[in-house]
């Protein structure tokens, strides 16, 4: 018997003669994989669930009782019974008492677990078959329910023309919309087949190739590297596709590793003589390169003085239709919708000690893997172009997100320049701070611990001090996250506001003091950020290695960060950042006509806010008043609940309640929008920005109220975040190209939330700043204005 579920209950199940099969994983979960989990066997499943427990089907266990604690004391006593027999002679004393005072809520959490073997069935197994489906009625089905992809796959392989139903819709997370024929529109009928691929090691079969797509005007691109950070990476190879099935790989700089050992060198084309002969074709503005994140096969071209152009990015159209739905790696799509599994990379270069880079893969293998990808992102740019027009999406794409590769990457090659010198000064000076507090940290506790340590720091303040709130995780852990910590700070506990800045210095520290130090690069002397153009639902970019967008904005600590992103010489840092841009958003898409006059008056608009909520006089709003509206302002752009917002300002909940009610009254406006957002999720699954872009929000259903809520607040400020963040890419679009057309040679370096950063030619800092105002203020037509603030200084602290 074989049963197909990843359900961990039915781990119990496993023996001979019964298989459990993970569907998502399309693997066998065997003994071994059992005990790689849970560290216990199957037939000890039962009891191990049973002493965890299960919050989410309303199994208690046994309180501070976690798996490797439970699989510890079921591989010492074999079963729980005898575990329960026994449990007077265990040693540590709060395990045995939780044992022997919990044993039979133990006892009826292993009945609850343990699963009927004897449950009456309406049918005999052997009278249960799976009869062959009416395909029109299967697919009419699928479609008013939203299953695009399994529709498609089941339309290809039974060659049904598909039309989608008037009214479909998605059930799986409320969708309502108008589908696009998906049987058309991704994995075609008859596809050519996968892995027979050309290895190019001769001129004249290259010029071949290129006078090929010089002639049909589209071609697939795809490039082979020593490393995943284009300012590190040296180009190995090239792939190209011209069409399904036919695709080549052509190496450039493989490294013969048997050379030594007197074995003849690798037979590839000449680096330069081949990127010359490509040159034309990847300039050519009348060829479409295609490429999978394009984004870093640009840089890597551009490192070699190719400007690659135009271009489509198939990562940018699956975020573009199907953003928030599932992920935009090519894997994944090729899964999706090609119904195909490239081949890893781990398969081509191993894993952990004994990776290899890509130059030292044999060429029949190279070629077989990196001719693939090419081939693939062909396949995927067949699927997702055609459904720009009929998802209307076709605006979005084109001027917003289809000049971003190039100007990003650019961006990432310059990098910025960091003044290390700065760094170390700021580490020294953390460092004795968090020493200054770890002593007032353990004069408070009564003890020394070690304060990086989660569990030992929940045992401090939860166990000995007995301080209030205290909340234990599913493996049974005090939890001393932030909100904890806030929370027992906000009640006056000194020691958790004490153990919040230590964290806060650690951070800071590990993070960017020190990280940054080690993150300069050698070849330009500037450290280079990575920026993921399709990794957030609501379009806004993500920063890695080093990730700057976490950078403290407001507090002295990231200020003093920030002093040490500088300048060249000659060169000034500038900071365009738009003012409460978000807010602005909200007043035009909210229709407030009391925000929108106070921004069309250019007022403070917290001051503005304060006085409207709180009854005072403009001219009479204190500075606590203001400082309230400010966070019920912010606040609730983001949801905030009476809890949240009590926290924040240190007041009693029914204080905060009161004003949360006051703010509505007086904006009924704000209410409206925020439940027309949240029934637009709930009914098509998605919001929308102003110009657009659908972004699918994920537990507007769902039955467990956290999650529920947590998707309510997605649902009420993503169309705000996706809006600024649509706002400011069209900006980072218009700008390269104003700023060469005006002659001004600044560059910009930098995206971090509503800011760009530029570095720019001292003597042309005043032109430039007014020239990057106007883009960034006109580049959206609003019912209220956009501002812009602009700065300047020798480094970014300055600046902004």
């Amino acid at each position: 018997m074989q049963i197909y579920s990843s359900d961990k209950d039915l781990f119990q199940l496993i023996r001979p003669g019964i298989r459990l099969i993970d569907p998502m994983k399309n693997k066998e979960i065997t003994d071994r994989e059992v005990y790689e989990k849970f560290g216990v066997r199957p037939d000890q499943v039962g009891d191990l669930l049973a002493l965890v427990g299960d919050t989410a089907d309303n199994v208690p266990g046994a309180p501070g009782i976690g798996v490797k604690t439970a699989a510890q004391l079921l591989g010492e006593y074999e079963t729980l019974e005898n575990l329960l027999h026994q449990a007077d002679n265990i040693k540590q004393a709060k395990r045995r008492e939780t044992l022997v005072t919990c044993a039979e809520q133990i006892r009826l959490s292993r009945r609850l677990i343990e699963l009927d073997a004897n449950a009456p069935l309406p049918l005999p197994l052997t009278a249960i078959t799976a009869p062959e489906p009416d395909p029109d009625a299967l697919q009419s089905w699928l479609l008013h329910q939203g299953f695009k992809t399994l529709s498609a796959r089941i339309a290809s392989k039974s060659g049904i023309k598909v039309n989608a139903p008037a009214v479909p819709s998605f059930s799986a997370v409320g969708l309502n919309e108008k589908l696009s024929a998906p049987a058309q529109l991704k994995k075609p009928q008859h596809q050519a087949p996968f892995g027979t691929y050309m290895l190019i090691q001769d001129e004249a079969v290259l010029q071949d190739w290129i006078e090929k797509a010089h002639a049909q005007a589209v071609i697939a691109i795809d490039t082979e590297t020593t490393s995943l950070i284009p300012a590190k990476a040296d180009l190995v190879g090239i792939s190209l596709a011209l069409s399904p099935g036919e695709a080549c790989y052509i190496p450039l700089a493989h490294r013969d590793t048997q050379a030594l050992l007197g074995h003849s060198e690798i037979e590839q084309l000449d680096m330069q003589r081949a990127l010359a002969l490509l040159k034309p074709l990847l300039e050519d503005h009348a060829v479409l390169k295609i490429g999978q994140n394009v984004k870093f096969d640009w840089q890597m071209f551009a490192q070699h003085g190719i400007h690659l152009y135009p271009y489509d990015d198939t990562m940018l159209l699956s975020s573009v239709l199907d953003n928030g739905l599932h992920g935009h790696g090519m894997d994944t799509l090729s899964t999706l919708f090609l119904d195909h599994t490239p081949i890893p990379f781990s398969d081509v270069c191993g894993t952990g000690k004994t990776q290899i880079t890509f130059d030292q893969v044999p060429l029949d293998k190279a070629c077989a893997y990196a001719a693939e990808d090419a081939d693939v992102t062909l396949r995927l740019w067949h699927c997702l172009k055609p459904r720009l027009v009929s998802e209307k999406q076709t605006t979005l794409y084109e001027l917003i997100e289809r000049p971003l590769p190039a100007i990003v990457g650019a961006m990432e090659l310059d990098g910025v320049r960091i003044n290390p010198d700065i760094l170390r000064v700021l580490s020294q000076e953390f460092s004795q701070k968090m020493l200054v507090l770890e002593t007032d940290i353990y004069a408070l506790a009564k003890t020394t611990f070690n304060l990086a340590s989660p569990k030992q720091l929940g045992e401090v303040l939860f166990d000995n001090l007995q301080l209030p709130g205290g909340v234990r995780s599913k493996n049974g852990a005090w939890v001393t996250d932030a909100d904890v910590l806030d929370t027992l700070a906000a009640q006056g506990y000194d020691i958790a506001q004490k153990i919040l800045d230590w964290r806060q210095y650690h951070k800071l520290r590990s993070t960017y003091t020190e990280s940054l130090q080690q993150q300069i690069n050698p070849r330009s002397g500037r450290v280079h950020t990575s920026f993921a153009l399709a990794a957030t639902v609501t379009g806004r970019f993500s920063s890695t290695d080093p990730n700057l967008q976490n950078i403290p904005i407001r507090s002295e600590e990231g200020r003093l960060i920030r002093r040490a992103f500088v300048a060249e010489q000659s060169n000034i840092l500038l900071s365009a950042d738009y003012s409460q841009i978000e807010l602005r958003l909200l007043a035009h898409v909210a229709d407030i006509p009391a925000l929108k006059e106070a921004f069309l008056n250019n007022e403070d608009i917290h001051r503005r806010t304060a006085s409207e909520v709180f009854g005072v006089p403009h001219d009479q709003v204190s500075s606590d008043l203001r400082r309230r509206a400010k966070a019920i302002n912010f606040g609730i752009i983001y949801g905030i609940s009476a809890f949240g917002l009590a926290r924040n300002l240190g007041i009693a909940q029914s204080e905060a309640s009161q004003f949360i009610k006051i703010y509505f009254e007086r904006f009924p406006q704000l209410r409206d929008y925020m439940e027309s957002m949240k029934s637009m999720a709930r009914d098509k699954g998605y919001i929308t920005t102003i110009f657009g872009r659908k972004c699918y929000i994920n537990g507007m259903n769902d039955k467990n109220n956290a999650r529920r809520s947590f998707a309510e607040r997605q649902a009420i400020n993503a169309p705000l975040q996706g809006s600024a963040a649509d706002v400011i890419k069209k900006a980072m679009g218009k700008i390269p190209s104003a700023l060469l057309k005006a002659g001004l040679s600044g560059r910009m370096l930098l995206q971090v939330h509503d800011e760009l950063v530029f570095e720019v030619p001292v003597s042309e800092a005043e032109q430039t700043g007014l020239l990057i105002k106007n883009i960034m203020e006109t580049v959206a037509t609003l019912t209220v204005p956009l501002i812009v603030e602009v700065g300047a200084g020798q480094n970014w602290a300055e600046a902004h």
